[in-house]
Protein backbone atom coordinates (compact mmCIF):
# COMPACT_ATOMS: atom_id res chain seq x y z
CA UNK A 1 0.00 0.00 0.00
CA UNK A 2 1.17 3.29 -0.92
CA UNK A 3 -0.08 7.30 -0.40
CA UNK A 4 1.07 9.87 -3.19
CA UNK A 5 1.99 13.34 -0.90
CA UNK A 6 1.92 15.39 -3.69
CA UNK A 7 -1.85 15.02 -3.81
CA UNK A 8 -1.82 16.15 0.30
CA UNK A 9 -3.73 19.12 0.59
CA UNK A 10 -4.64 21.60 3.45
CA UNK A 11 -8.42 21.32 4.04
CA UNK A 12 -9.15 23.11 7.28
CA UNK A 13 -8.14 24.11 10.57
CA UNK A 14 -10.33 24.67 13.75
CA UNK A 15 -11.73 27.11 15.82
CA UNK A 16 -13.92 26.99 19.18
CA UNK A 17 -16.15 29.49 19.68
CA UNK A 18 -19.05 30.58 21.92
CA UNK A 19 -21.06 32.19 19.94
CA UNK A 20 -22.25 31.01 16.55
CA UNK A 21 -23.71 34.52 15.63
CA UNK A 22 -21.55 36.78 16.59
CA UNK A 23 -18.39 34.86 14.74
CA UNK A 24 -20.71 33.76 11.43
CA UNK A 25 -21.11 37.55 11.46
CA UNK A 26 -17.46 38.21 11.90
CA UNK A 27 -15.88 35.92 9.29
CA UNK A 28 -18.81 36.64 6.88
CA UNK A 29 -20.20 40.22 7.20
CA UNK A 30 -16.52 40.97 8.36
CA UNK A 31 -14.16 39.20 5.89
CA UNK A 32 -16.61 37.74 3.39
CA UNK A 33 -15.93 34.43 3.48
CA UNK A 34 -19.33 31.85 3.04
CA UNK A 35 -20.50 29.73 5.01
CA UNK A 36 -20.66 26.64 2.97
CA UNK A 37 -21.80 24.21 5.41
CA UNK A 38 -23.50 23.70 8.44
CA UNK A 39 -23.82 20.36 10.95
CA UNK A 40 -25.64 20.24 14.18
CA UNK A 41 -25.34 17.64 16.49
CA UNK A 42 -27.73 18.45 19.03
CA UNK A 43 -27.23 14.66 20.73
CA UNK A 44 -23.89 16.01 21.45
CA UNK A 45 -24.78 19.06 21.99
CA UNK A 46 -22.19 20.85 19.41
CA UNK A 47 -21.94 22.37 15.89
CA UNK A 48 -20.15 22.49 12.98
CA UNK A 49 -19.73 25.57 11.05
CA UNK A 50 -17.01 25.51 7.51
CA UNK A 51 -16.19 28.98 5.91
CA UNK A 52 -14.43 30.16 2.82
CA UNK A 53 -13.83 31.88 0.22
CA UNK A 54 -15.69 31.11 -2.72
CA UNK A 55 -13.27 31.78 -6.08
CA UNK A 56 -13.19 29.89 -9.51
CA UNK A 57 -10.80 26.83 -8.48
CA UNK A 58 -13.18 26.23 -5.57
CA UNK A 59 -16.76 26.78 -7.60
CA UNK A 60 -19.15 23.75 -7.00
CA UNK A 61 -16.07 21.28 -5.04
CA UNK A 62 -17.16 19.40 -1.89
CA UNK A 63 -16.19 20.33 1.26
CA UNK A 64 -13.22 17.90 1.38
CA UNK A 65 -11.90 18.88 -2.06
CA UNK A 66 -11.77 22.48 -0.79
CA UNK A 67 -8.34 24.05 0.85
CA UNK A 68 -7.87 26.51 3.62
CA UNK A 69 -11.39 26.32 5.17
CA UNK A 70 -12.25 27.40 8.95
CA UNK A 71 -14.39 25.16 11.29
CA UNK A 72 -15.92 26.93 13.55
CA UNK A 73 -17.03 24.36 16.44
CA UNK A 74 -19.57 25.58 19.14
CA UNK A 75 -20.46 23.94 21.78
CA UNK A 76 -23.65 24.49 22.80
CA UNK A 77 -25.05 26.74 25.73
CA UNK A 78 -21.26 28.46 26.11
CA UNK A 79 -23.24 31.45 24.00
CA UNK A 80 -24.89 31.97 27.93
CA UNK A 81 -21.72 31.29 30.10
CA UNK A 82 -20.05 33.99 31.30
CA UNK A 83 -17.12 32.33 32.54
CA UNK A 84 -16.56 30.50 29.05
CA UNK A 85 -13.12 31.97 27.84
CA UNK A 86 -11.11 29.87 24.81
CA UNK A 87 -7.47 30.02 25.21
CA UNK A 88 -6.25 31.36 21.10
CA UNK A 89 -2.62 30.59 22.15
CA UNK A 90 -1.73 33.89 22.39
CA UNK A 91 -1.31 34.12 25.58
CA UNK A 92 1.49 34.97 28.21
CA UNK A 93 3.06 31.29 26.89
CA UNK A 94 2.06 31.85 23.38
CA UNK A 95 1.87 28.80 21.18
CA UNK A 96 -0.82 28.95 18.26
CA UNK A 97 -0.27 32.48 16.29
CA UNK A 98 -2.85 33.25 13.87
CA UNK A 99 -4.39 32.74 10.33
CA UNK A 100 -3.89 35.59 8.03
CA UNK A 101 -6.01 36.85 4.91
CA UNK A 102 -5.09 38.88 1.75
CA UNK A 103 -7.22 41.81 0.79
CA UNK A 104 -6.98 44.02 -2.73
CA UNK A 105 -6.27 47.70 0.21
CA UNK A 106 -4.63 47.62 3.23
CA UNK A 107 -5.43 50.65 4.02
CA UNK A 108 -8.99 50.66 2.49
CA UNK A 109 -9.65 47.41 4.67
CA UNK A 110 -8.45 48.66 8.20
CA UNK A 111 -10.61 51.89 7.63
CA UNK A 112 -13.49 49.24 6.81
CA UNK A 113 -12.74 47.09 9.99
CA UNK A 114 -12.43 50.60 12.06
CA UNK A 115 -16.49 51.47 10.55
CA UNK A 116 -17.47 48.10 11.52
CA UNK A 117 -15.98 48.11 15.02
CA UNK A 118 -13.72 45.07 14.76
CA UNK A 119 -10.67 45.12 17.33
CA UNK A 120 -7.30 45.89 16.47
CA UNK A 121 -4.36 43.98 17.53
CA UNK A 122 -2.03 46.06 15.96
CA UNK A 123 -2.50 48.37 13.03
CA UNK A 124 -0.33 49.24 9.86
CA UNK A 125 0.68 52.41 11.11
CA UNK A 126 2.03 50.96 14.78
CA UNK A 127 5.44 49.09 14.95
CA UNK A 128 8.14 48.22 12.45
CA UNK A 129 5.98 46.29 10.14
CA UNK A 130 3.86 48.53 8.38
CA UNK A 131 2.80 46.15 5.84
CA UNK A 132 0.43 44.19 7.92
CA UNK A 133 -2.37 44.80 10.50
CA UNK A 134 -3.54 42.50 12.93
CA UNK A 135 -7.36 42.07 13.99
CA UNK A 136 -9.30 39.53 16.52
CA UNK A 137 -12.46 38.09 16.30
CA UNK A 138 -15.12 37.45 18.49
CA UNK A 139 -13.04 34.78 20.45
CA UNK A 140 -9.55 37.02 20.22
CA UNK A 141 -8.17 34.60 17.37
CA UNK A 142 -5.55 36.64 15.71
CA UNK A 143 -6.39 37.29 11.88
CA UNK A 144 -3.19 39.15 9.93
CA UNK A 145 -4.36 40.77 7.42
CA UNK A 146 -1.62 41.29 4.50
CA UNK A 147 -2.11 43.01 1.08
CA UNK A 148 -2.21 40.69 -1.94
CA UNK A 149 -0.07 42.46 -4.38
CA UNK A 150 -1.45 39.75 -7.21
CA UNK A 151 -4.77 41.98 -7.40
Amino acid sequence: MTTDISKYRFNHTMYRIKDPKASLHFYTSVLGMKLLEEHHMDEAKFSLYFVGYEDPQSNGLKRLERQGLLELTHNHGTENDPACAYNTGNGENGGYGHIAITVDDLDAACERFDKLGVKFIKRPTEGRMRHIAFIADPDGYRVEILKNSAV
